[in-house]
């Protein structure tokens, strides 16, 4: 795939973790080669990094930052040798705009998640944002606005093999476990499970076999995967985070909820995009259908994670999860 086709594919993935489009199409646009992706967007994020050193107030600092945590996670999207270092950098100045713009955010870890805690110290509920196969607690920055705004906690996690553990551990199909422990750890009054693109599945599998999850929603999750089937790169980016090409397939076959979809007890809305369509991946419309209090809202015009239309859902989806954990 060329640096320009690459580029347009996550355009509006950019946009919709709050990349600024004209900024991202800027840099995009000076790459000859996609082997340059890496490091163009961190020098992108270093820029972020001075503006923040030289920043009048706090908040412009934090701001800055937490800008620099979105540009150096994008850095690991594509093509990247410094990719570790990207997502620790990436890690490193979120948790630095946190100190700034939200200090009583907390640093949460046990075995096998990483997160920040957000939120009023008494909340009725607690939200776990999953991110998903190459995304991290640094994208989903507006999602987890949108609920904090609605008096949730929220806690956005790394995973096994997700953004700042992804160096150092790989993806798990049996995701229940870590969403286990992390409720074991916060001890929430009442959980629920917001998963994007393969933690749309994530959270599904969680909601299934974790007793304690109140609430779930997934926004571009898939159903089932079908390794042969699956584009080239999407292989490799599953080989890369499983460990291996036999691990990867062994992991593609084990997501599969047509089994698990009917012991899903709890509400569960999820959120397909009309246009997000990758060969060998099954999207959410027989997970509705097969839960027992399934909701299924598809938009048309929408593609994968739905960067090209959050107001069309974002909202909704946070009204909706707030009301079902009231």
């Amino acid at each position: 795939m060329s640096a320009a086709d690459f580029a347009a594919a996550n355009l509006s993935r950019a946009a919709g973790a709050g990349l600024d489009p004209h900024e991202y199409l800027r840099v995009t646009g000076e790459l000859t080669d996609l082997d340059q992706w890496g490091e163009a967007f961190m020098r992108a994020a270093r820029g972020y990094l001075a503006r923040a050193g030289q920043a009048a107030t706090t908040i412009s600092a934090g701001e800055h930052l937490q800008a620099a945590a979105r540009w150096f996670h994008f850095a690991t999207l594509g093509p990247n040798r410094q990719s570790a270092l990207a997502a620790a950098e990436a890690d490193t100045a979120m948790g630095r705009a946190l100190e700034l713009l939200d200090p009583q955010a907390r640093r949460i870890e046990g075995p096998g998640f990483t997160g920040w805690l957000r939120g009023p110290a008494d909340a009725a509920a607690t939200v776990v944002v999953v991110p998903g196969l190459d995304s991290g607690k640094e994208e989903f920055h507006d999602l987890v606005t949108a609920l904090l705004r609605r008096g949730l906690a929220v806690f956005a996690v790394d995973g096994p093999g997700q953004g700042a553990l992804a160096a150092t551990s790989t993806v798990r199909a049996d995701y229940h476990h870590v969403i286990g422990q992390v409720i074991d750890t916060l001890r929430p009054r009442n959980v629920g499970l917001v998963g994007l693109s393969l933690g749309g599945y994530y959270v599904a599998e969680s909601a299934a076999r974790e007793s304690r999850v109140a609430a779930a929603v997934t926004v571009s999750g898939p159903f089932r995967l079908h390794w042969d089937v699956l584009p080239p790169p999407v292989q490799d980016l599953l080989i890369q985070r499983a460990g291996g090409e036999e691990a990867a397939r062994r992991f593609a076959g084990q997501v599969d909820l047509s089994a698990l979809a009917p012991q899903i007890t709890c509400p569960l809305l999820v959120i397909d995009g009309g246009q997000d369509v990758i060969p060998g991946v099954t999207n959410g419309e027989p997970l509705t259908r097969l839960a027992p209090h399934g909701h299924y809202m598809c938009l048309p015009h929408g593609d994968h994670l739905l960067g090209n239309a959050r107001p069309d859902w974002l909202a909704t989806a946070a009204d909706w999860i707030s009301g079902a954990l009231a």
